[in-house]
């Protein structure tokens, strides 16, 4: 995986790359071929969601590549040895990319056929900067989505009468001709990159308008977005929804890969989803389906995220006890007991992201942002209409949190405050979701939403905890095992827990007095 840092230009035919030997050292120029065919849904499903999928052959890096769209702000690219079919995508990519695929078949959509030569701006052994002049000729397969074509001239005289290669769709090809320079960085520092644009661009060259070759080629469609009025309360959160299911989709191939802290955040995306879909119920209607299944594949998620998250918690507790604190199978039970249990859940989520039932989910994501339900009040402008929604939703937290209060018996007011948290995130959420429209009242309000939901979290987990190890125990008792350890663990936990409790009550007469005076 690595971040590329380059411009691309658009070049005339007879365009000659400038001298830059006064910027460094030239080495050069070097010129190879690059086939490259690009694998995709016939309706290009992947290049709508910004994917990448293709098989190279030439150059240093032959093979196939999978780029991903940004998760958490980084953009993924995975390889994957060259394979002599051109037919079948390896099963390794093809299987991340099925939150885009949904089970529609892969094929080859297109072949960029490039003519590369380069020059390298170095400085002795270190490579600076990369000027790549690239004469392409790209081929598309079975013509545009819509069946129309684009009006481009194919520029040579192919004229696309050429048939495909093995494995392409049935349908006309296309051919298109082109030029362009693209100057990367490598080890220089951007203000030499500039330089190179500078003199690049007096030579003749103009900023390309194309992201990449591909999307130059294929002009996939966009994504279907919903028809909104500026400023309005609709528009502010259609586009959040939209942000959402981006982010669960953008999860997908890192909770397949079992990559680090992808459950979780995929699970975030999901319970988002549905506490936008609650709080929001007076702009977007008919969502209570998609509700019920967000909570589904929150469940499903949640499995092995809480087992990550208590197998974490117990080994750092265990690795502050003393040696001799630590008897029995306790190590064993609390950690590769535990992690087998999670690799099970593990290969629970994966027959799930592959089943019918989640694709219907993603279908009906789609649909929902693209053709929702609006009531009249999405129209309204959205800081007055939206500024109520989040009163709302911290009224609805204090109301629960009355109602727990007055509850006599003990064991059933512990159950009642637990629906204080879950009312506090969904305070949290929502603020966060208006943030970019209400600005810094929401920031303030997430942040004491967060702070009620910390400590009564808190408090929570230690409960949690303190079960599972008195379950654990109680099998290492059965076994013949030292049980020493466990209570010790559970005198820690409960220690941690009736902190929080006592901690609460200043919490939360704080946090209303600010939250009152906020809103």
């Amino acid at each position: 995986m690595g971040i590329e840092i380059e411009d691309k230009f658009d070049v005339p035919p007879d365009y000659a790359i400038p001298d830059l030997s006064k910027l460094a050292e030239i080495s050069g120029p070097k010129s190879y071929q690059l086939v490259a065919l690009y694998y995709d849904t016939p309706d290009l499903r992947l290049a709508t969601r910004g994917i990448t999928l293709r098989r190279r052959r030439g150059g240093d890096d032959a093979g196939w590549h999978l780029k991903l769209p940004k998760a958490k702000g980084v953009r993924q690219e995975i390889t994957h040895p060259l394979t002599r079919s051109t037919k079948t995508v390896p099963a390794e990519l093809a299987e991340l990319v099925r939150a885009y695929t949904r089970g529609a078949g892969l094929q080859v959509v297109a072949e960029l056929d490039t003519r590369r030569t380069v020059t390298l701006l170095h400085d002795g052994p270190t490579g600076l900067v990369e000027i790549a002049d690239d004469r392409v000729k790209g081929t598309v397969f079975g013509g545009k989505p819509d069946g129309k074509p684009d009006g481009k001239p194919d520029g040579g005289p192919d004229g696309g009468s050429e048939g495909g290669p093995e494995g392409s769709p049935e349908g006309g090809p296309r051919v298109v001709r082109w030029r362009e320079v693209e100057a990367e960085l490598l080890e220089g520092d951007q203000a030499l990159l500039a330089k190179v644009g500078k003199r690049l661009r007096k030579a003749g060259a103009t900023p390309s308008e194309s992201a990449s070759k591909l999307a130059r080629l294929l002009e996939p469609p966009p994504v279907a977005q919903a028809p909104t009025k500026d400023g309005s309360a609709g528009q502010t959160v259609m586009d959040y929804l939209a942000g959402q299911v981006t982010a669960l989709l953008s999860q997908d191939p890192r909770v397949r890969r079992a990559e680090h802290d992808a459950v979780h955040q995929m699970r975030v995306a999901s319970r988002r989803l549905r506490s936008a879909l609650k709080a929001f119920g007076g702009i977007i209607t008919g969502t209570k389906r998609v509700q019920d299944e967000l909570r589904w594949l929150g469940t499903v998620l949640g499995e092995a995220r809480d087992l990550e998250v208590i197998r974490a918690r117990f080994a750092r507790e265990l690795a502050a006890l003393a040696p001799e604190l630590v008897t029995g199978r306790i190590l064993a039970r609390l950690g590769d007991d535990l992690h087998a249990r999670e690799q099970e859940a593990y290969e629970r989520i994966k027959d799930t992201l592959s089943g019918e039932r989640y694709y219907a989910l993603l279908d009906a994501l789609d649909t929902l942002t693209a053709n929702p339900k609006l009531t009249k009040a999405a129209a309204e402008p959205a800081h007055d209409k939206l500024s109520d929604v989040a009163a709302e939703n911290w009224d609805r937290v204090a109301k629960i949190y009355d109602t727990a209060q007055a509850i006599s018996d003990l064991e059933r007011r512990e159950l009642a405050m637990h629906d204080v948290r879950k009312a506090a995130k969904r305070a949290r959420y929502t603020a966060e979701a208006l943030q970019p429209t209400l600005g810094k009242s929401m920031v303030k309000l997430a942040k004491h939403a967060a702070a009620v939901q910390e400590v009564l979290g808190t408090h929570q987990d230690g409960v949690v905890a303190q079960e599972t190890l008195a379950k654990e125990a109680e099998a290492a008792r059965q076994a013949g095992e030292d049980t020493f350890t466990y209570g010790l663990l559970i005198g820690l936990e409960r220690g941690a827990a009736e902190r929080a409790h006592a901690d609460f009550p200043k919490v939360w007469a704080e946090t209303a007095r600010a939250i009152r005076k906020l809103l």
